[in-house]
């Protein structure tokens, strides 16, 4: 019993969250190394003692250690706001659980997740916004798309249709939504949408909805008003942000499904209502989403209600990656060669043979992205008229070398006696995964894109399979 105590102590000593144990009275009976260090105090400061003692800013309600131990029911992702009694503030996201024996309450266990300097940076960029869109005597200091329909650049059919489309749907008020992999210019062509609209003169707000966590992305999309959780302000959100003009949701796949329900109750009803507010604010906004899977895939697969899915894709737009438009490489190519030309002081005039034939043939899994870093590191580097293959990045510049960077063979699979179906297949998958590796250099996100599945999909199978980048 007592080994089975000392690795379950050894195991949570570990844990990066901050793990913090009370019992039935409120007092403190265990607080791991993350969660001192999260807080800035020391264990002996906290065990021992009741939950009010250390956190005076809290009380019964606002605790979510005594709010569980009270109702006896878990409090999952739960943003809190605390000072603890030596003066420091700060926000965590908690879940918490009652331990329950025997039909008794022993104790209450939270797991923690700082959050204190991406919510203080995010009201701050909130706060800032509001102020600027403020001030309608200096409306050209205000934040707004840059791009326009000019700065997209390419002749291959099927991107020059995407381009009339996308002008098209400019003139409504329609939500939008646009897919491709990462890199292809997502941001670049809403940029492109809002500047072309009537709604161009008015605010263009931008958040990607996988760079917080949920409780804080609420408060950011819809506001808060003092009082509604510790810590809170009025606050406009960005939707009040964004009114008369265009809201961008970024990677909307990723928003948690509680929140896609909200967002889809304020795009039905143009009303919006602050956390802890009982008012309801119009506003006039226009959605445009966009993430980097399918979506009728990403609906399937539970990422994207399907209810939200139907409310956001009026219009669609779906940008092809850069290895479906070849014929738009020497136009890019020569943009970025102007681009960084001018910015690097260089007078570089294009790509010799060798690395013009290599660019046709890549597959470049980080679409216009990374063949716009590849030009630009080039640039840094060379001295000569032409860039060469000693001046690209090394995952590009041996991508064609014929020279295998691992002991996976490319040859065809055959049939073998006594080789099982589920063992060819397993190692099609693995030359396959592989090769997507080494053509994107390591990089996972490019890697997934390539072989067209998420990014956890293919972490889950890069365990599965042992195998290493």
């Amino acid at each position: 019993m007592r080994f089975a105590e000392y690795t379950l102590e050894a195991l949570l000593r570990l844990l990066d969250v901050g793990v913090h144990v009370v019992d039935a009275n409120g007092v403190t009976r265990y607080y791991n190394d993350a969660a001192a260090k999260l807080e800035g105090l020391d264990p002996s400061q906290v065990i021992g003692r009741h939950i009010l003692d250390v956190y005076p800013s809290l009380d019964g309600q606002s605790s979510t250690l005594l709010q569980v131990a009270s109702t006896l029911r878990p409090v999952l992702n739960h943003q809190q706001s605390f000072t603890h009694y030596l003066g420091k503030r700060i926000t965590t996201v908690n879940s918490t659980w009652p331990i329950v024996v025997d039909g008794q309450l022993q104790g209450v266990v939270e797991v923690s997740k700082d959050i204190t300097e991406v919510r203080q940076l995010s009201e701050r960029l909130v706060d800032l916004q509001a102020r600027i869109f403020d001030q309608p005597n200096k409306k050209s200091e205000r934040p707004t798309a840059r791009y326009t329909f000019d700065d997209l650049i390419g002749q291959d059919k099927a991107f020059v249709q995407l381009k009339r489309m996308a002008l098209r749907a400019a003139s409504s008020s329609s939500s939008v939504l646009v897919w491709g992999e990462t890199g292809t210019g997502k941001e670049l062509l809403v940029q492109s949408i809002h500047n072309a609209s009537p709604r161009s003169s008015k605010p263009f707000v931008a958040q990607n909805c996988a760079a917080l966590p949920e409780t804080l992305l609420e408060s950011i999309l819809f506001g808060t008003t003092r009082g509604s959780f510790t810590g809170a302000e009025n606050r406009p959100g960005l939707f009040e942000l964004a009114d008369g003009g265009t809201l961008f949701l970024d990677e909307i796949n990723a928003m948690p499904p509680s929140l896609q329900a909200k967002i889809l109750r304020v795009l039905q009803e143009k009303h919006v209502r602050r956390i802890g507010d009982a008012r309801v604010r119009p506003v006039d906004v226009r959605i445009i989403t966009a993430m980097n899977t399918n979506p009728w895939q990403a609906v399937r697969q539970g990422q994207l209600r399907e209810d939200l899915y139907f409310r956001i894709n009026v219009v669609q737009l779906e940008i092809p990656p850069l290895r479906q438009r070849p014929d738009d490489i020497p136009l890019l190519v020569q943009h970025f060669l102007e681009k960084y030309n001018c910015q690097l002081a260089k007078q570089v005039l294009g790509l010799s043979e060798e690395v013009e034939r290599l660019f046709y043939a890549y597959s470049w899994p980080g679409n216009v992205r990374e063949l716009e870093h590849a030009i630009e590191g080039a640039l840094n580097i060379c001295d000569n008229d032409l860039i060469e293959l000693s001046h690209l990045p090394a995952h590009i510049a041996h991508s064609q070398s014929g020279h295998p960077q691992s002991g996976w063979a490319d040859a065809a699979v055959t049939l073998q006696p006594g080789r099982s179906l589920r063992d060819t297949l397993v190692e099609v998958e693995m030359r396959l995964i592989d090769q997507a590796l080494r053509q994107s250099g390591n990089n996972i996100s490019q890697a997934a894109a390539l072989l067209g599945i998420p990014r956890q999909t293919l972490q889950y199978r890069l365990r599965a399979l042992h195998m290493q980048p």
